[in-house]
């Protein structure tokens, strides 16, 4: 297959998926990695399928290819790496999830999303401490309540450290 029938054949089945045809979308796209199973762009859009029908299960392997292999576009990687960790926390794999979603704050820091993932991850490790300083720090970083915005400097530096007493 040539990769411009390749790149035809993605664009539709994204396309589909895109205007609801999600299953129809899924089935071309398991059809399209199999021809292609180092092509990491096709491997995350066949995860997606996945995910986006409630099959996070058979979402896994084609996330991991996609982030296994080399080329996958910044933006892809960053939703690859946020869907593996989400998906990993929907399935109880809490320890896979806290690490994936590490990876991805680490290559993707500005990520507000990506953090707050992280955030449930370590809450469901019983890190409640971590999961709250990680969420107080977004908060304070990003908030545009006016009381938030008020208040930043002390939520930032109680986020620090919960149990502080003065």
């Amino acid at each position: 297959m040539s990769t411009e029938d390749r790149d035809t054949l993605l664009a539709e089945a994204v396309a589909l998926r895109e205007r609801g045809s999600r299953e129809e979308a899924r089935e071309r796209l398991v059809a399209l990695a199999a021809r292609h199973p180092a092509d990491p762009e096709v491997a995350y859009q066949a995860a997606w399928a996945h995910d986006v029908l409630g099959l996070e299960a058979e979402a896994v392997p084609y996330y991991e290819r996609a982030l296994a292999a080399e080329g996958l576009a910044a933006e892809d990687r960053r939703g690859a790496l946020l869907g593996l960790g989400s998906t990993y926390r929907t399935l109880g794999r809490y320890e896979e999830a806290v690490a994936t979603l590490r990876r991805g704050t680490e290559e993707f820091p500005e990520d507000g999303a990506l953090r707050t993932f992280l955030a449930m991850a370590l809450y469901n490790t019983g890190r409640h401490h971590d999961s709250a300083r990680l969420l107080l720090r977004l908060l304070a970083e990003t908030s545009d309540d006016p009381f938030v915005r008020q208040y930043r400097k002390a939520i930032a530096y109680y986020a620090e450290d919960l149990d502080r007493v003065e």
